[in-house]
C-alpha cells in the first residue's frame, strides 16, 4: 500500500454539495476528521489515505469529490 495526499477544491457555494455527497458514498472516509479550509474562506479539503493506486485513493471519496480532487503519492522523509 502507498500513501496519498487527496487535495479537493470546491466553489464557496458548492460547499454543502461536497460535504452532502459522502451521505450516499460507502467510505471509510465518512465520520472521520480532515484538514479543511471551508471556514477560512479556502473551500479545500485534504485527507492522507493508504491506497494500492491513486484510482484508489480517489476511489474512496464520492464521485463529486473525487472530480475535484488530485491525488499525489507521498513519503514521510526526515528534514535534517
Amino acid at each position: 500500500m502507498a500513501r496519498f495526499l487527496l487535495h479537493h477544491h470546491h466553489d464557496s457555494r458548492d460547499c454543502g454539495v461536497a460535504f452532502a455527497s459522502f451521505k450516499g458514498h460507502d467510505s471509510r472516509l465518512r465520520h472521520q476528521t480532515a484538514l479543511a479550509s471551508c471556514a477560512s474562506g479556502g473551500h479545500a479539503i485534504w485527507w492522507v489515505v493508504e491506497a494500492g493506486s491513486a484510482e484508489d485513493a480517489l476511489g474512496l471519496l464520492p464521485f463529486y469529490v473525487a472530480q475535484r480532487t488530485t491525488a499525489t503519492r507521498v513519503a514521510e522523509v526526515q528534514i535534517p
